[in-house]
């Protein structure tokens, strides 16, 4: 398939790690909370004279029971001596409810009051910001005082942050971006004699398999469980490995309901449904519950969800009691006619970062974040010092339940570490072995399961492609659309049959009349703009 759209094979067994990483990682010389390094701070003989700068930073405020003082706690005491004190600055931080953030950066925006280091992870807004020359340009602050960040991020990371070819913005590194995963019970297979399905045609012998042998001998078998519920229990990659050739242009622009090949993964799935490989009853399972019991309760022979979905407590602590033996191993099944197992991953972008043009203290703003880069300063305000905020485990952190100052109020303090979405040890399998074992808690049999899902939802994976311009007619129709797309979904595949084709071709002619030919038309338009076409 010539999509045009950057590919990505992750390198997940990187040798490559950052710059001074293993100084930060708790080793035997060295605890992980002696921050002794040049990089991390600044000698004090070299600090401004004069009264401290006051800089502010926004942090989330995310209400969560028994949380400290968003001003005063281990991590800002952090900050404030090793950056603080030698950059002659105070860091206060301006707390910001998380549920009404971009609202409330509106209001901050508007009397000229917001942070001097505001962030959302609404790129929309960054744009509309941008777009009335509300924030400064960052190309010449970056060079004069963010270089390390610079580095960090790389040229694609940091993409995500321009409007007009010019640094509005600071992504932060989303460090892992895979995204739906698929499932299959390996002690099914195993009692079976059936290998692995590795494409469509071996997944489908494999679920009349599961329906008429029924392996694991239990009551109301489903081969594949589905839910009408969002994320979870989706289709996997199935619908893109039915996908046609196409240019970049018709690839990103399309809806995906007039995609060539999108028909036929839909009229594959109605045929799933009409031989009972599928939930029967997955359009009223609006909130995913019924599903989990069913894969908890031991039923079910296979499921896509997120990459990450088994390792969560609701999956992995009630399947281990209901149904001991069973195993559900990651695995890649849906290859296309090029023998691509394409799917679709996060971008490597997080929340945005910027310096509004009411701040007097944009280059110290970009100190500080050039500051929070370096690996020795992350890995303390993700992890803490080693026997007080995490314990080493086969190399890998992993944190110690905190109250009081020490707690963190997100995952690995995602609110006060604001370059980097996700733990960042320099490597990939680390990352993703630190967040199994987090997830997990701390049981280690995961790792290898979260290893080996990474793996397989990064191989032949694409990246959206990112306008970096609202699309007005998204905001106007997009309600309407997405509830149209999720009645459209539980439509075709409970259809019958002969009326298949019908159906489709009305529902997908309704769509485009409700809104999708516009969001399509001012895409295309987009597109062009950013490409330089006409």
């Amino acid at each position: 398939m010539n999509t045009g759209v950057k590919k990505t094979t992750a390198i997940l067994f990187s040798t490559a790690l950052l710059a001074g990483v293993a100084a930060g990682c708790g080793s035997d010389d060295k605890k992980s909370g002696d921050t002794a390094s040049p990089a991390a701070s600044t000698a004090a003989s070299a600090a401004p004279s004069g009264p401290p700068v006051t800089l502010t930073v926004e942090v989330f405020d995310r209400g969560v029971q028994g949380q400290p003082d968003l001003n005063n706690n281990t991590w800002t005491k952090y900050v404030n001596e090793k950056f603080g004190k030698p950059n002659n600055a105070i860091v206060k931080y301006v707390s910001v409810p998380r549920s009404q953030e971009v609202d409330k950066l509106n209001v901050l925006m508007a009397a000229n009051e917001a942070p001097d280091i505001s962030f959302t992870y609404d790129g929309t807004t960054v744009t509309r910001f941008a777009k009335s020359n509300g924030l400064y340009t960052l190309d010449e602050l970056m060079e004069k005082h963010g270089k390390q960040l610079k580095s960090y991020l790389g040229d694609k990371v940091l993409s995500y942050g321009k409007y007009q070819g010019k640094q509005v913005s600071i992504p932060a590194k989303r460090t892992l971006i895979a995204w739906n995963g698929m499932f299959i019970r390996k002690d099914w297979l195993d009692k079976l004699g059936m290998p692995v399905p590795t494409n469509k045609d071996e997944l489908y012998a494999t679920l009349v398999a599961f329906r008429d042998k029924n392996p694991g001998n239990v009551n109301g078998v489903i081969p594949w469980a589905t839910a009408a519920a969002g994320m979870n229990y989706t289709f996997g990659n199935l619908v893109q490995s039915f996908w046609g050739p196409m240019s970049e242009e018709e690839f990103v622009t399309t809806p995906n309901w007039l995609k060539p090949g999108h028909k036929d993964a839909f009229k594959w799935l109605n045929k799933l449904y009409n031989e009972k490989l599928i939930s029967p009853d997955f359009a009223l399972d609006k909130t995913a519950k019924q599903a989990d019991a069913d894969v908890t309760n031991g039923k079910v022979g296979f499921y896509a969800a997120n990459w990450d979905y088994p390792l969560t407590q609701k999956i992995r602590d009630p399947l281990k009691q209901n149904a001991p033996d069973a195993k559900f191993v990651p695995v890649d099944t849906f290859k296309n006619s090029e023998g691509k197992y394409l799917k679709e991953m996060y971008n490597e972008n997080g929340l945005f970062s910027f310096i509004p043009k009411s701040s007097k203290n944009a280059d110290l703003a970009m100190k500080y974040l050039n500051w929070m880069a370096n690996p020795e300063v992350l890995f303390f305000l993700q992890f803490g010092q080693e026997g007080v905020n995490h314990k080493l485990v086969n190399g890998i952190p992993q944190g110690i339940t905190q109250t009081g100052e020490n707690m963190q109020m997100s995952n690995l303090n995602l609110d006060y570490t604001l370059v980097v979405n996700g733990a960042e040890l320099g490597d990939t399998e680390k990352n993703v072995r630190t967040y199994a074992a987090t997830l997990a808690a701390g049981d280690q049999s995961y790792e290898k399961f979260a290893v080996d899902s990474y793996k397989i939802n990064t191989t032949d994976g694409y990246t959206g492609f990112y306008y970096g311009v609202p699309n007005d007619s998204d905001v106007k129709y997009g309600k309407t659309l997405g509830d149209m797309n999720k009645q459209m979904i539980d439509r075709l595949l409970v259809a019958k049959p002969a009326e298949f084709d019908t159906l489709y071709d009305k529902l997908v002619k309704e769509y485009m009349d409700a809104g999708g030919k516009a969001v399509q038309e001012e895409n295309i338009k987009n597109y062009r703009e950013v490409k330089g076409k006409k």
